[in-house]
């Protein structure tokens, strides 16, 4: 009995009762224990344990498919090729101020169809060498793709475009640009229908004419026109190549504005899509050895965008984008888009840049103050505490001077960059380290909100010189990291943005500890007692009145290594402002020294402004030249 106990505690009865009946036959029922316990049951039972285990897992994987099948059936069966979206009619885009008077309104959008036998067989190429190269053989889909994509928005982890050209050209014809998982289902089972039903040279007419490539131009022919100023039919090859390169991401790769690391992004990206076309024999390698990258003509801002108003409204569109709202998706248009900015910082800020760089010299015929025209300005002026830009200065005019001085990073920060190296090296302190070398000094900038660029970095007096390229915006987010007891502060200019019941989630600007608060307050004291000393040596920078908590002023000025800009940034707890001047040949835009270099013109420019959102004048003694 005892073996029969063991066969029945391990769970198999049946087996048991089976292997005790065979036993008693073949001994005659005599000593059926002693044989039952010699029965293989460790060899027996786990064979068939496994056999059940491995049917079930069988049935559940062909019930899955099978439900799947169905599923995707009855998906196919129901969901009808809707009919060509909204954004065929875009509608305009409403920029508030923060008070919520108007600061503009967009939507003039470029836009023409064009058969595909305009476009030249070789610029057809390009765009199927840049985005999908199976094009011509696809189904319309790729499931890891979309599975990806689906992934992508469940997860909350940005934004995963179409992985074929069949695929974009249904998000961009037939689909609102929402990320959804049901949005993405649609996506699929559309492309499979109208790769199905529509020739390839159909689809490709229709991805070239609704893409969208930047300068506010839907379409092949709108983007030739607006980067090239020629028709399409006109393209070379190259040409094609950066227009298919540009769509990955416009703002970025407009050659116009881009930052140094977007040149050689898009370059690289321009690069890709030629040895493609060689890869997939639809160009010779050697003329694809003779080609140079095509650089674009300067664009034409639309109407409205004049003054200072084209530098906020396309601060907040980049600021939007890295939000996740897509380049197609706001210029479409239908937003309502409310900024930080206040209207009379605003205009204070303008006011005093303008004297400030008239300051600089006299006509030689009538006398009269007149800027330097080689000489450029940004500023951005926003509240440490919660990182809202409140004032923001571009150029003397968005249609002379399309790039954005506030946001540009391709001139050096100079001695703005000392205290982040003093940072690092004060947090070693505090933290029992004392690696202060250049890969500690470029992580304290990465957690201060710097694009640390690595050819910035790469040479050994960069962080001592300050070598590497800022922005007015990220430096004025840099020092109201100091101001804000340490924690990373990222300027924003947007309060809300709105479509419909849509209202798009924007990014906390006010996050974790960058640098401790000990050493954020070292490097506040240090940037006091900076600006007495220049305050006594020159006596043009003077700080405005102590703000309501009565605690110091802080800032920082003096020029680049290259002598190519010069800085002053500085404020209170409540307002910092971050000024550069930079050198640009008026002709032929590229750096140039700064004439006059070390005449406390941005210092001037601060305490003009600071003069003037403070409600009355300066703090101290001095005091402020041309005014």
């Amino acid at each position: 009995m005892d073996g029969v106990g063991e066969v029945e505690v391990d769970g198999a009865g049946e087996i048991g009762e089976a292997g005790e009946a065979g036993a008693a036959r073949d001994t005659g029922g005599k000593g059926a224990g002693k044989h039952r316990r010699r029965l293989p049951k460790a060899a027996g039972r786990p064979r068939r344990r496994r056999f059940v285990t491995w049917r079930k897992a069988l049935a559940t994987v062909l019930s899955v498919c099978v439900l799947v099948g169905a599923g995707f059936t009855f998906l196919y069966i129901a969901i009808d090729t809707p009919r060509a979206n909204a954004q065929s009619k875009a509608q305009s885009n409403v920029y508030l101020f923060s008070d919520s008077t108007r600061l503009a309104r967009t939507g003039e959008v470029n836009r023409e169809n064009v058969p595909l036998d305009r476009v030249p067989k070789d610029v057809q190429r390009a765009f199927v060498a840049a985005e999908n190269r199976g094009f011509y053989s696809d189904s319309g889909i790729s499931l890891t793709g979309t599975a990806r994509g689906i992934a992508s928005t469940v997860t909350g982890q940005g934004k995963q475009g179409g992985s074929t050209i069949t695929h974009q050209y249904v998000k961009n014809y037939y689909l609102s640009q929402e990320q959804t998982v049901s949005r993405k289902v649609k996506e699929l089972v559309i492309s499979l229908k109208v790769d199905r039903h529509d020739s390839k040279d159909d689809i490709l007419a229709g991805y070239l004419n609704t893409s969208y490539y930047g300068r506010l131009a839907y379409g092949v022919q709108a983007a030739a026109r607006a980067y090239y100023n020629v028709d399409v039919e006109d393209l070379a090859v190259e040409q094609g190549a950066y227009l298919a390169a540009l769509l990955q991401a416009p703002s970025q790769y407009d050659w116009a504005v881009a930052a140094p690391a977007g040149k050689r992004l898009v370059k690289a990206r321009w690069g890709y899509v030629l040895d493609n076309m060689v890869e997939e024999g639809w160009l010779e390698h050697g003329e694809r050895e003779r080609m140079t990258f095509p650089e674009p003509a300067a664009p034409k801002p639309g109407a409205g965008l004049s003054g200072q108003t084209g530098y906020l409204v396309d601060t907040a569109r980049r600021e939007l984008v890295d939000a996740g709202v897509s380049e197609q998706e706001l210029a479409g248009g239908g937003w309502k888009i409310t900024l930080h900015v206040d209207p009379a910082k605003q205009r204070a800020l303008e006011r005093a840049v303008t004297k400030g760089l008239a300051a600089g010299g006299r006509s030689p015929k009538s006398g009269a103050r007149k800027p330097d025209p080689d000489r450029q300005a940004g500023a951005v002026s926003m509240d440490p505490r919660n990182g809202r830009i409140l004032a923001l200065y571009g150029g003397r005019d968005y249609f002379r001077h399309y790039l954005n001085n506030a946001t540009r990073s391709d001139y050096q920060a100079g001695v703005t960059f000392e205290p982040v190296a003093l940072a690092t090296s004060a947090e070693g302190k505090v933290n029992g380290k004392y690696d202060v070398g250049p890969a500690a000094v470029r992580r304290t900038a990465e957690s201060l909100g710097m694009r640390t660029d690595p050819s910035g970095f790469a040479s050994p007096q960069a962080t001592s010189l300050g070598l590497m390229g800022a922005a007015p915006l990220e430096m004025a987010g840099v020092y109201a990291s100091f101001s804000n007891e340490g924690k990373k502060v990222t300027p924003s200019i947007v309060k809300s943005a709105q479509r419909g019941d849509e209202r798009t989630r924007l990014p906390k600007a006010v996050g974790g500890p960058a640098i401790s608060p000990p050493a954020a307050e070292l490097i506040n004291s240090l940037l006091a007692t900076s600006l007495t000393r220049d305050m006594e040596n020159r006596a043009f920078v003077v700080p405005p009145r102590a703000s309501e908590s009565g605690r110091a002023v802080t800032g920082t000025s003096g020029p680049s290594d290259d002598g190519k800009a010069e800085w002053f940034i500085g404020g209170t707890p409540d307002l910092i402002t971050s000024i550069g001047l930079f050198g640009e040949d008026a002709k032929s835009q590229k750096q140039v020294p700064l004439k006059n270099l070390g005449d406390g013109h941005p210092s001037r420019i601060w305490a003009l402004y600071a003069e003037a959102v403070s409600g009355g004048p300066p703090a101290g003694v001095g005091s402020v030249p041309g005014r």
